[in-house]
Protein backbone atom coordinates (compact mmCIF):
# COMPACT_ATOMS: atom_id res chain seq x y z
CA UNK A 1 0.00 0.00 0.00
CA UNK A 2 1.54 3.40 -0.95
CA UNK A 3 0.53 5.70 2.07
CA UNK A 4 2.54 7.91 4.39
CA UNK A 5 2.23 10.39 7.37
CA UNK A 6 3.98 13.42 7.34
CA UNK A 7 4.46 16.44 10.01
CA UNK A 8 5.21 19.87 9.89
CA UNK A 9 5.30 22.54 12.45
CA UNK A 10 6.52 26.50 12.10
CA UNK A 11 5.45 29.29 14.29
CA UNK A 12 2.63 29.60 12.10
CA UNK A 13 1.24 26.13 11.35
CA UNK A 14 1.22 22.70 13.02
CA UNK A 15 0.11 20.65 10.39
CA UNK A 16 -0.22 16.42 10.86
CA UNK A 17 -1.47 14.70 7.33
CA UNK A 18 -1.43 11.36 5.75
CA UNK A 19 -1.96 9.81 2.91
CA UNK A 20 -3.34 6.51 0.83
CA UNK A 21 -2.90 7.30 -2.91
CA UNK A 22 -4.62 3.14 -3.18
CA UNK A 23 -7.58 4.41 -0.79
CA UNK A 24 -11.53 4.73 -1.10
CA UNK A 25 -11.63 8.68 -1.68
CA UNK A 26 -12.40 10.10 1.72
CA UNK A 27 -11.07 13.11 3.54
CA UNK A 28 -11.25 13.56 7.49
CA UNK A 29 -9.93 16.49 9.41
CA UNK A 30 -10.17 20.39 8.74
CA UNK A 31 -7.56 22.99 7.77
CA UNK A 32 -9.86 25.78 9.55
CA UNK A 33 -11.02 27.11 6.21
CA UNK A 34 -14.58 25.21 5.01
CA UNK A 35 -14.64 25.89 1.35
CA UNK A 36 -10.67 24.65 1.58
CA UNK A 37 -11.60 21.52 2.91
CA UNK A 38 -14.53 21.26 0.05
CA UNK A 39 -11.76 21.02 -2.84
CA UNK A 40 -9.55 18.55 -0.40
CA UNK A 41 -12.87 16.63 -0.16
CA UNK A 42 -13.03 17.06 -4.27
CA UNK A 43 -9.21 16.06 -4.60
CA UNK A 44 -9.53 12.74 -2.35
CA UNK A 45 -13.07 11.68 -3.92
CA UNK A 46 -11.71 12.38 -7.41
CA UNK A 47 -8.26 10.59 -6.88
CA UNK A 48 -9.64 7.59 -5.40
CA UNK A 49 -6.83 9.33 -2.10
CA UNK A 50 -7.25 8.39 1.29
CA UNK A 51 -6.10 11.95 2.74
CA UNK A 52 -6.46 13.14 6.96
CA UNK A 53 -5.53 16.31 7.99
CA UNK A 54 -4.84 17.54 11.31
CA UNK A 55 -3.65 21.17 11.83
CA UNK A 56 -3.86 24.14 13.26
CA UNK A 57 -2.81 27.29 11.20
CA UNK A 58 -2.77 31.37 12.15
CA UNK A 59 -5.88 32.30 9.98
CA UNK A 60 -6.48 35.10 12.50
CA UNK A 61 -3.70 36.44 9.86
CA UNK A 62 -5.11 34.93 6.84
CA UNK A 63 -5.31 31.41 5.32
CA UNK A 64 -2.14 32.12 3.20
CA UNK A 65 0.34 30.17 5.86
CA UNK A 66 -2.04 27.34 5.98
CA UNK A 67 -3.51 27.08 2.36
CA UNK A 68 0.68 27.01 1.20
CA UNK A 69 1.75 24.25 3.80
CA UNK A 70 -0.80 21.75 3.22
CA UNK A 71 0.27 22.27 -0.27
CA UNK A 72 4.06 21.65 1.13
CA UNK A 73 3.03 18.77 2.85
CA UNK A 74 0.71 17.07 0.30
CA UNK A 75 3.00 17.40 -2.24
CA UNK A 76 6.26 16.13 -0.11
CA UNK A 77 3.92 12.89 1.22
CA UNK A 78 3.19 12.17 -2.79
CA UNK A 79 6.71 12.03 -3.26
CA UNK A 80 6.98 9.85 -0.80
CA UNK A 81 4.76 7.27 -1.66
CA UNK A 82 5.46 7.35 -5.33
CA UNK A 83 8.06 5.15 -7.01
CA UNK A 84 8.50 6.87 -10.71
CA UNK A 85 9.88 3.47 -11.64
CA UNK A 86 6.37 1.84 -11.43
CA UNK A 87 3.74 4.37 -12.57
CA UNK A 88 2.54 5.24 -15.91
CA UNK A 89 3.87 8.95 -15.19
CA UNK A 90 1.62 11.14 -17.30
CA UNK A 91 -2.04 12.05 -16.58
CA UNK A 92 -4.63 14.84 -18.26
CA UNK A 93 -8.08 15.40 -17.65
CA UNK A 94 -10.69 17.84 -18.58
CA UNK A 95 -13.65 18.59 -16.05
CA UNK A 96 -16.77 20.26 -17.07
CA UNK A 97 -18.46 22.19 -13.95
CA UNK A 98 -21.84 23.57 -15.45
CA UNK A 99 -20.47 26.75 -17.40
CA UNK A 100 -16.73 25.81 -16.21
CA UNK A 101 -14.13 23.50 -17.29
CA UNK A 102 -10.56 23.23 -16.27
CA UNK A 103 -7.91 21.36 -17.77
CA UNK A 104 -4.77 19.22 -16.13
CA UNK A 105 -1.98 17.88 -17.65
CA UNK A 106 1.03 16.74 -15.85
CA UNK A 107 4.31 14.75 -15.64
CA UNK A 108 5.23 13.23 -12.28
CA UNK A 109 8.91 13.49 -13.74
CA UNK A 110 10.86 14.73 -10.49
CA UNK A 111 11.32 18.27 -12.01
CA UNK A 112 8.97 20.30 -10.22
CA UNK A 113 7.21 23.18 -12.36
CA UNK A 114 3.95 24.53 -12.27
CA UNK A 115 1.83 26.94 -15.38
CA UNK A 116 -1.28 28.02 -13.79
CA UNK A 117 -3.89 29.68 -16.16
CA UNK A 118 -6.97 30.52 -13.90
CA UNK A 119 -8.22 33.97 -13.45
CA UNK A 120 -11.22 34.65 -10.54
CA UNK A 121 -13.87 37.41 -10.60
CA UNK A 122 -13.83 37.87 -6.78
CA UNK A 123 -11.70 37.93 -4.48
CA UNK A 124 -12.77 34.98 -1.87
CA UNK A 125 -14.83 32.22 -2.65
CA UNK A 126 -16.01 31.65 0.54
CA UNK A 127 -13.27 32.36 3.25
CA UNK A 128 -10.61 31.07 0.87
CA UNK A 129 -8.76 33.86 -0.91
CA UNK A 130 -8.97 32.80 -4.67
CA UNK A 131 -5.10 33.94 -5.30
CA UNK A 132 -4.42 30.93 -2.74
CA UNK A 133 -5.20 28.26 -5.31
CA UNK A 134 -2.79 29.41 -7.64
CA UNK A 135 0.24 29.42 -4.40
CA UNK A 136 -1.61 26.13 -3.33
CA UNK A 137 -0.66 24.04 -6.57
CA UNK A 138 2.84 25.62 -6.71
CA UNK A 139 3.64 24.51 -3.03
CA UNK A 140 2.39 21.25 -4.15
CA UNK A 141 4.23 21.19 -7.61
CA UNK A 142 7.56 22.15 -6.19
CA UNK A 143 7.62 19.83 -3.50
CA UNK A 144 6.13 16.70 -5.47
CA UNK A 145 8.58 17.18 -7.86
CA UNK A 146 5.35 16.88 -10.74
CA UNK A 147 5.22 18.74 -13.64
CA UNK A 148 1.94 20.49 -13.61
CA UNK A 149 -0.09 22.79 -16.04
CA UNK A 150 -3.57 24.26 -15.03
CA UNK A 151 -5.54 25.83 -17.18
CA UNK A 152 -8.97 27.38 -16.82
CA UNK A 153 -10.67 27.17 -20.37
CA UNK A 154 -13.88 29.06 -19.17
CA UNK A 155 -16.16 29.67 -16.53
CA UNK A 156 -18.19 32.70 -14.73
CA UNK A 157 -18.76 31.24 -10.95
CA UNK A 158 -15.28 31.62 -9.01
CA UNK A 159 -16.95 28.15 -6.63
CA UNK A 160 -16.95 25.69 -10.24
CA UNK A 161 -13.90 27.56 -11.40
CA UNK A 162 -11.95 26.13 -8.39
CA UNK A 163 -13.58 23.13 -7.58
CA UNK A 164 -13.02 21.67 -11.80
CA UNK A 165 -9.37 22.69 -10.85
CA UNK A 166 -9.60 20.68 -7.87
CA UNK A 167 -11.15 17.64 -10.12
CA UNK A 168 -9.22 18.03 -13.30
CA UNK A 169 -5.93 17.72 -10.93
CA UNK A 170 -6.95 14.75 -8.68
CA UNK A 171 -8.38 12.80 -12.11
CA UNK A 172 -4.60 13.39 -13.89
CA UNK A 173 -2.62 12.66 -10.25
CA UNK A 174 -5.06 9.00 -10.47
CA UNK A 175 -3.79 8.27 -14.23
CA UNK A 176 -0.03 9.04 -13.51
CA UNK A 177 0.29 7.23 -10.34
CA UNK A 178 -1.68 4.00 -12.07
CA UNK A 179 1.11 1.48 -11.45
CA UNK A 180 2.61 -0.58 -14.97
CA UNK A 181 4.72 -3.43 -15.77
CA UNK A 182 8.21 -2.87 -16.84
CA UNK A 183 10.52 -0.60 -16.48
CA UNK A 184 10.58 3.05 -15.65
CA UNK A 185 8.69 4.94 -18.70
CA UNK A 186 11.65 7.45 -20.07
CA UNK A 187 13.41 6.83 -22.82
CA UNK A 188 17.35 7.91 -21.18
CA UNK A 189 15.88 5.19 -18.08
CA UNK A 190 15.38 7.18 -15.28
CA UNK A 191 13.53 10.08 -14.05
CA UNK A 192 14.44 13.55 -12.75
Amino acid sequence: MRCTEINRETKETQIQLSLNIDGSGTFQGTSGISFFDHMLTAFAVHGGFDLHLQMKGDLEVDGHHSVEDVGILLGQAFAQVVDKKQIARFGSFYVPMDETIAFCALDISGRPYLHFDAAFTNPSAGALDCCLVEEFFRAFAMNSGITLHIRLEYGSNDHHKIEAIFKAVAHALQQAVTLREGSVLSSKGVLA
